[in-house]
């Protein structure tokens, strides 16, 4: 920071809150948290004060600046904002009244985030590798640089200019990925909601749809690669992160059916439920329980434009009104239930004609998110630099 401004111990602009209050155990109460890498104060949870093991916590206001004991080395500060007023939090985040007349809470906030302001807080934590904790007398005696208040906030606005730039740029990306993703869905819609396509169920479409293994599965080393509804995603097969089962399982778990290229998988648990990916690689590897192989009768059905239909609102539609159990997130989608689905089936020139026009637009959607993915980098790295130049009197 610029020794151009002179420079305060931070006991002299912020003082210790001891606002405490007795906890009633029937009311509800705000539990705060603060993330790390400067990404904001934010509600743990809620909860009834008899579900906290303790009588009186302290009471966070609006404005006061928090720090974790445990995270101020990896950027865990910030400002309570206005929604947690009235929150309650352990001596492990200690709260800041901020001195007005000195300094901006605002400038403080952005000033947390530098990667010089979290040096000072690894300089002022203390204790072995697993008990490094901030000292706070440590951290009050630690000095920075503090400009006027005109300064602070002229430099205060600047950035949240700059910030509120960052941030439309990033909703503008994320609204292209969105508005392309409607409009697949929408063009899905239209395709497979088509009256002239005769529908067919499922079941007669194909020559297997079948589980993996009911067992539970013993994970190694090294053995047999073992796959799961973690490897499937709309559209897309990933084999890459994938746990081991012994060979002897392997023999057990593929005895049915072995799955091959041109099969399809498909999510039956959790929030991906009905999910669809066609193998699109040659790998020997077991399945599980939590997804589905269909292995479709191309003389009747293309797998990319099945894929395609599973994959659509109408197709994941089916999926989810035929999972049994407590809820999509929990629930289990029945296979015997699964071959009814009924399946438009045009002709096998037109299958082949759809999957080319959709292929197209998720082409374009998949370069978008690339384009995005790039940006969000840049935008990432945008707001550090900035702000060091701000505190080095450089914006």
């Amino acid at each position: 920071m610029n020794a151009a401004w002179p420079t305060v111990a931070l006991g002299q602009v912020l003082r210790r809150s001891n606002r405490t209050i007795l906890l009633d155990p029937e009311t509800t109460y705000k539990e705060v948290t603060v993330r790390i890498n400067g990404k904001g104060v934010v509600e743990r949870r809620t909860v009834q004060g008899i579900e906290i093991a303790a009588d009186r916590r302290f009471e966070a206001r609006p404005g006061q600046f928090i720090i974790s004991r445990i995270d101020a080395r990896h950027g865990a500060s910030g400002l309570i904002p206005d929604e947690l007023n009235g929150a309650v939090v352990t001596n492990d985040f200690p709260l800041f009244d901020v001195a007005p007349d000195r300094l901006d809470p605002a400038f403080l906030k952005w000033m947390s985030k530098t990667a010089s302001f979290v040096e000072l807080c690894k300089r002022a934590s203390e204790g072995t590798t697993n008990r490094v904790r901030l000292s706070e007398d440590r951290f009050k005696a630690l000095e920075i640089a503090l400009p006027p208040l005109d300064e602070q906030r002229r430099i205060v606005a600047r950035i949240e200019e700059l910030a509120a730039k960052v941030e439309e740029a990033r909703e503008l990306r994320r609204g292209a990925i969105e508005e392309l993703t409607a409009l697949g869905n929408s063009e899905a819609n239209a395709i497979f909601g088509r009256a002239d396509y005769s529908a067919r169920p499922l079941g007669d479409l194909c020559h297997v749809i079948t589980d993996g293994t009911h067992q539970t599965p013993r994970y190694v080393d090294e053995g047999a690669i073992f796959l799961s509804a973690q490897n499937v995603k709309p559209l897309r097969f990933l084999p890459e992160v994938h746990r081991k089962v012994s060979f002897e399982d392997f023999a057990v778990y593929t005895a049915k059916n072995k799955p091959s290229r041109g099969d399809i998988l498909l999510t039956r648990v959790g929030a991906g439920i009905g999910e669809a990916a066609v193998i699109d690689q040659d790998i020997d590897f077991a399945i599980y329980v939590s997804v589905a192989l269909i292995r479709p009768d191309a003389s009747q059905i293309t797998p990319h434009f099945l894929v395609y239909w599973l994959n659509s609102p109408i197709g994941r539609s089916h999926s989810r009104s035929k999972t049994l159990g407590r809820g999509h997130s929990q629930g289990n989608l029945n296979l015997n239930l699964m071959r009814s689905f009924p399946v438009p089936v045009p002709p096998i020139a037109r299958q082949n004609e759809i999957v080319a026009e959709l292929d197209a637009l998720h082409a374009r959607v998949d370069a978008v998110k690339a384009l995005q993915t790039e940006t969000a980098a840049e935008l990432d790295a945008m707001l550090p630099a900035m702000l060091d130049k701000a505190f080095k009197r450089e914006l």
